[in-house]
């Protein structure tokens, strides 16, 4: 478990430990000759070298050797993720930050001190938005310092900003904004202007890198730049496997998991890996590469006239149409990008009204009831040229999904837990990217595309602590995997899931697993809720409250709270059941009830996967 480490008593520790540019270097050539074990228990090193408010690292010895220039000014890197892509491109600018010698500490704002600002002197920020405009849950604490009364001036601080989002979302980067604009108003000078970054984020983020080490090196009086690495990846491990450079598996298995007349269908697949080939750990997710339905590639070339044999470059890659739409583009979702392409295509007056910031609504509505094979039937545009269709197409990216399995328990598969989309649109029949090729395109003996995103803010405590597992649907995933763990671990504390489905009949997921575990005393209590079984409708947040002491004495016994599942409703319901006991169980008003669970989640027990 991480603990939150307070200012230091020390003046000689003020800053965290951090790398010199030849210290990074030497690592950097030392990795060639790592294990893929060894590299990452070196990445993981240097990543706590350079962590502000974890477990304190021991300085290096003094040597007669002399080192690099002590920077002017301090830097630090801080970032807010939901799923990894901002950590990964936090510790990106660190490598590149420490190979010029800038010394940088590298924060997750979940950990960081947030009255250290009123000392910080330039602040590098990275963060995606979640939900509704929403900062990463694992940031919400910093930005509620941030945008608060206490928040001081900042009249020495210089700071850039690089914020993620999905332009299909309203509030497009809207976190990003939000510190933008605050940090501006608390008196900080920007460094460059703020990118913001659409789902192909690599570009736009290479480039804001680029730009503001440039300028933080001409601010420390090294007008010479050339010598700054492009590309500069921290410790590099050979091979990589991650989003640009996924591993190809073979599909074991893959089985309905619901009961005939579910309402829903819901698959378990198994996934065959070589063991010691990815490395993961209960609450990662894995990110897979998925492919557009071959049927939708058709269906949208022939409305366009469009020979699938057209020869394009795609993902610098030379190949057809027709693959390039099926492997490479988001041919489903309408974005802003493809909006205003289509727009000026067609010159249409509905589409070209909807582009405008008041349309808001309008677009939304659009957006959840058209694909764009919809819209360019609905508007044509006769003759319109490949290159500006594929213009009009943001890049397809990959899903993630809860890992349903224990590494240490099944070394050699990964499992997950889908639910797959189904509907029907304009009276076609529909299915979700990731979920329909899951279900319909890959059978045993398929191979898949993956790779790892780690999930740093969902984690088992250590095995003699009480953990509390509350999700509904396939939001139980993380604690198949959970519970796997800690039985191959011979852990010994206690355990209690909280599920929640449809019907029991159909829709009790793993059910036989659940009972051996309870019968077998790896899983020590079992609540569920099936909201269609009766006439009034339970969810998972009702067996919390009817268990209120129960719970209220597990939370005081130290116990690990998980969420996990559906953002819009199950979690802020859930969020409202533990407040709700803590303030009857635990006989504290409101404002007090708040602030213990505000409590739990700074000491890292009360942790969300919510989606």
């Amino acid at each position: 478990m991480t603990h939150v480490v307070d200012e230091p008593t020390s003046s000689s520790s003020s800053r965290p430990a951090v790398l010199t540019g030849s210290q990074w270097n030497a690592l950097q050539a030392l990795a060639g000759s790592l294990t893929a074990s060894q590299a990452l228990w070196a990445s993981g090193y240097l990543f706590a070298l350079s962590h502000v408010g974890t477990s304190a690292v021991a300085e290096a010895p003094p040597t007669d050797a002399p080192g690099p220039q002590t920077p002017t000014r301090t830097l630090t890197i801080l970032y807010g993720s939901e799923t990894g892509n901002s950590t990964a491109l936090a510790r990106a600018l660190a490598g590149r930050a420490a190979a010029l010698d800038l010394s940088p500490a590298i924060v997750d704002m979940a950990e960081y001190v947030p009255r250290r600002l009123k000392d910080e002197q330039d602040l590098l920020v990275i963060t995606s938005t979640h939900g509704d405009g929403d900062p990463p849950q694992s940031a919400a604490s910093f930005f509620e310092f941030l945008e608060g009364r206490k928040a001081p001036r900042l009249p020495h601080l210089r700071y850039a900003v690089l914020a993620l989002g999905d332009s299909s979302y309203e509030h497009f980067c809207e976190a990003g904004n939000r510190l933008d604009r605050r940090l501006e108003g608390l008196g900080a000078a920007q460094i460059c202007a703020r990118v913001d970054c659409d789902v192909d984020f690599d570009a736009p983020a290479a480039a804001w890198t680029d730009t503001v080490l440039a300028a933080l090196v001409s601010s420390s009086g090294d007008s010479d730049v050339a010598h700054a690495p492009q590309a500069t990846s921290p410790l590099p491990a050979a091979p990589t496997i991650d989003r640009q450079h996924p591993l190809e598996v073979t599909v074991a298995d893959n089985l309905v998991l619901t009961g005939r007349g579910s309402t829903k269908e819901t698959r378990h697949i198994e996934l065959s890996v070589d063991a010691g080939a990815l490395t993961f750990s209960p609450g990662d997710a894995l990110g897979v590469v998925v492919r557009n339905d071959p049927r939708l590639v058709r269906d949208l070339l022939d409305t366009l006239a469009l020979s699938p044999d057209t020869p394009v470059t795609a993902a610098k890659r030379k190949t057809t149409l027709a693959d390039a739409l099926e492997s490479d583009y988001e041919i489903t979702t309408i974005t802003p990008r493809f909006l205003d392409a289509w727009a000026t295509l067609t010159s249409a007056t509905d589409l070209k009204r909807l582009t405008a910031a008041s349309a808001a609504a309008e677009r939304a509505a659009l957006q959840r009831t058209h694909h764009i094979v919809d819209v360019v039937r609905r508007y044509p545009a006769p003759g319109v040229a490949v290159d500006a269709l594929l213009a009009a197409l943001r890049p397809l990216t990959p899903r993630l999904y809860s890992i349903a399995s224990s590494r240490t328990a099944i070394p050699d598969e990964v499992h997950l837990l889908v639910s797959v989309v189904r509907y029907t649109l304009h009276e076609r029949e529909r299915s979700g990217v990731a979920s329909g090729h899951l279900a319909d395109r890959c059978a045993p003996g398929d191979t898949l595309p993956v790779y790892v995103q780690a999930n740093p803010h969902f984690r088992l405590p250590d095995d003699d602590v009480p953990i509390v597992m509350i999700g509904a649907g396939t939001g139980v995933a993380p604690y198949r995997a959970f519970l796997q763990e800690r039985e191959a671990r011979g852990a010994r504390g206690r355990s209690w899931l909280v599920f929640g489905d449809r019907h029991f009949r159909t829709d009790f997921l793993y059910q036989t697993e659940w009972q051996d575990l309870l019968k077998r005393g790896v899983l020590t209590r079992m609540d569920v809720a099936f909201s269609r079984d009766g006439r009034d409708k339970a969810y998972v947040q009702h067996r919390l409250v009817e268990h209120a002491r129960e719970i209220f004495a597990w939370l005081e016994d130290g116990a690990h709270v998980y969420v996990c599942g559906d953002a819009s409703r199950m979690a802020p319901d859930v969020d409202e059941a533990l407040t709700a006991i803590v303030e009857c169980a635990g006989q504290r008003d409101r404002d007090a009830a708040v602030d213990y669970l505000r409590q739990l989640q700074h000491a890292h027990r009360y942790q969300r996967d919510v989606y």
